[in-house]
């Protein structure tokens, strides 16, 4: 099998890049993803969110290493085994990031990509359902829309936020992001539209596009320094242009260093050849993200009572005949982005607010009651990680080290986080609804407490990023333009590349990338042919 192009990764970044180079018909693109074809009712109903994390089928099931800051505890590291990748399984917010993040790379030597050079194709792959104007688009092929009914705790929460001076804002992602508002999702009239349902599907009828799902990339093919095609579980995918890994920062990095690309040492200690001595799996960055939760003394929020079962039973019915409903949530209906340490200029923090009681048991879902959830993430993590394969075989999952709260920058802006998250669970309105804080608890009262209770509970909010940073040549693993260094034909186009994390969830990030990288590609196609 021969093909211009061979993109390796189904997920949000490899979803895009198929549609984009695939566009010119004189031009054969593969597409290759590890998992299945990802249009399975549970991935389109949003509320199914709550059960896909840890889906054997759809998730790839990685934990990290035991966490030094965590009490040493392995924490889950959910990613999309389906076509369309992690946008097939995650929380469906749709957030940029602040527009410092961009400039920031930018300046550390990555011309092209600051905030006024990207925002373009931010606003390429999506249609905005309620926002228009310089910072959203109208003619993309993935919908954005507000929650078609939201719970109305999610306005018990903005009216709380709002009573402690915290500002209001309808748009995370126009002129100001700072503030508390309404998410927006990937939905399209209450279904989830992942990146395969926007992207990918809609061409599949395209002569010039080859999609092979369930296929497993092994390791690429170099020869001369150059990458000639990937090897898979059923045989050898040459590329004659270029191999595009868009795996994701566990997948790209893993393929890269049992391809001999990667921390030379790290190599040898597994046996494999070393090709280009890079540091990949190194900054590696994540999102440390912990959850308090307040039981509600009426059914404020969705959860489980003898009084409530009715009514879910009747949103049931109306989910599979309106799409309206429970089942049309994605869970994290409301947030917003605040500045909780007093030295900070922006944003360092970002709340997920979740309209819903669950468990307190590591692990499990459902629990009986009512109430509601906040969820607290440090923004731009100091702490560095790494991912670092497991043995030289394509089967074994990788060594995750996120290094989760390893800084006391981090910790310290945790815990201010965490005290002006209860601060809004306690002011009126949301407070008068509050019988009691399941956690931390109400016996949390010392900042001791709250470190005990946040090496004990946090985790991540599961945006992975890093590892094949982009850079000049030094200590980064892809140029500007996303060409691995020292490798022919060969780039890496996803959340990898990210010299830094960005303020705010990933996925629009990633697409951006993927736009971005296919104008790279194209350029440099007609740069070849002239």
């Amino acid at each position: 099998m021969e093909f211009d192009y061979v993109i390796v990764g189904g997920g949000t970044a490899g979803c895009i890049l198929a549609n984009r180079l695939s566009a010119d018909p004189g031009t054969s693109v593969c597409l290759i993803e590890a998992g299945k074809p990802g249009n399975a009712p549970l991935i389109t109903i949003p509320l199914g969110v709550m059960w896909l994390l840890r889906h054997k089928t759809y998730d790839w099931g990685y934990v990290t290493e035991p966490q030094a800051a965590l009490d040493g505890r392995e924490i889950m590291v959910p990613r999309g085994r389906a076509l369309g990748g992690s946008s097939a399984i995650n929380g469906m917010v749709y957030i940029r990031g602040l527009p410092s993040d961009y400039d920031t790379w930018a300046a550390q030597g990555c011309p092209g990509w600051a905030y006024r050079d990207v925002l373009p194709y931010f606003r390429k792959s999506v249609t905005n359902g309620s926002h228009g104007g310089p910072y959203h688009g109208s003619e993309g092929e993935l919908p954005i829309s507000d929650l078609r009914d939201p719970n109305p705790a999610g306005d018990l929460f903005l009216q709380a936020a709002q009573s402690l001076q915290i500002p209001r804002t309808d748009d995370f992602n126009g002129a100001r992001t700072e503030g508390v508002g309404r998410y927006q999702t990937y939905t399209r009239n209450g279904q989830r539209v992942t990146a395969a349902d926007a992207f990918v599907r809609p061409v599949l009828n395209r002569p010039n596009l080859t999609v092979l799902t369930d296929r497993k990339v092994q390791r690429l093919r170099i020869e001369g320094g150059r990458a000639i095609g990937v090897e898979t579980d059923s045989g050898l995918v040459a590329a004659r242009a270029e191999v595009i890994l868009s795996a994701g920062a566990f997948g790209s990095a893993q393929i890269l260093m049992l391809s001999g690309i990667g921390p030379g040492a790290h190599l040898q200690e597994h046996g494999i050849e070393v090709l280009r001595d890079l540091p990949v799996g190194e900054h590696f960055q994540d999102h440390p993200n912990v959850m308090l939760m307040q039981r509600s003394k009426d059914r404020t929020g969705y959860g489980l009572s003898l009084g409530a079962l009715p009514g879910h039973a009747w949103d049931m019915l109306r989910y599979f005949y309106t799409r309206r409903g429970m089942w049309a949530s994605m869970l994290s209906e409301a947030g917003g982005f605040v500045r909780a340490m007093p030295d900070s200029e922006e944003p360092d923090v970002q709340f997920h607010f979740v309209p819903f009681w669950r468990s307190t048991t590591p692990g499990r879902i459902l629990a009986w009651g009512h109430g509601v959830s906040l969820h607290v993430c440090v923004l731009r993590p100091e702490a560095r990680g790494t991912v670092r394969l497991r043995s030289n075989r394509p089967g074994d999952a990788p060594r995750i080290d996120p290094a989760l709260l390893g800084t006391d920058r981090d910790m310290a802006t945790m815990l201010a986080g965490v005290k002006l998250a209860r601060r809004i669970l306690n002011a009126p309105p949301l407070g008068d609804t509050k019988a009691y804080e399941a956690l931390p608890g109400d016996h949390a009262v010392t900042d001791d407490d709250i470190l005990a209770f946040i090496r004990a509970r946090t985790a991540t909010v599961f945006h992975p990023v890093g590892t094949c940073r982009m850079g000049p040549v030094g200590d980064t693993v892809v140029d500007p333009e996303l060409r691995v260094h020292g490798i022919g034909g060969l780039r890496v186009a996803d959340a990898s590349i990210m010299p830094n994390l960005v303020s705010g969830n990933t996925n629009a990030a990633a697409m951006m990338i993927a736009e971005k990288a296919a104008d790279l590609i194209a350029a440099a196609r007609l740069r070849q042919v002239a």
